[in-house]
């Protein structure tokens, strides 16, 4: 038995032929579609046009969310960034810190220097707390003068 042909092994069938008619119509199509500058021009203003729109929608929800005092995606990529900002100053400071406790335990791990040591030194007398009475009316007894006043003479009989 013979194997059967289709229309495909062929090599000049209709459907081969209607085939290829139809690539070259749609190639002629698409060469004249994109070769025009006339659509080009239309196609790069709808771009155009389009980008606009999208700026103006994206404007106009900015402005809906900021009186819903709902956060819009730039603010929360502005806070991101200062929390970036602010993580990095931390680490400088907690840096820092880390540097001065070393120094401080360093410095509180040497030993105070020892006083010199002087043969025989005097001792000094220790100053005396001032009373605001001078030596001499000290010993005398006296203080300040006192001054009498009328009710005081008459009380102490003088």
């Amino acid at each position: 038995m013979a194997p059967k042909r289709t229309e495909s092994d062929n090599p000049r069938s209709p459907l081969r032929d209607l085939i290829e008619r139809g690539e070259e119509v749609v190639n002629v199509f698409l060469e004249e579609l994109t070769g025009g500058a006339n659509l080009r021009d239309e196609i790069e203003g709808a771009v155009v046009r389009a980008n606009r729109a999208r700026k103006t929608v994206d404007k106009n929800l900015e402005a809906v969310l900021a009186a819903l005092n709902l956060p819009t995606r730039s603010d929360y990529k502005r806070l991101v960034e200062e929390i970036h900002a602010l993580q990095g100053s931390v680490v400088n400071l907690n840096m820092k810190l880390d540097r001065l406790m070393a120094q401080t335990a360093a410095a509180a791990a040497k030993p105070a220097p020892a006083p010199p040591v002087t043969p025989a030194a005097k001792a000094k007398p220790k100053p005396r707390k001032s009373t605001g009475k001078s030596r001499v009316a000290s010993k005398m007894g006296r203080g300040k003068p006192r001054i009498r006043t009328k009710a005081r003479k008459r009380a102490s009989g003088s």
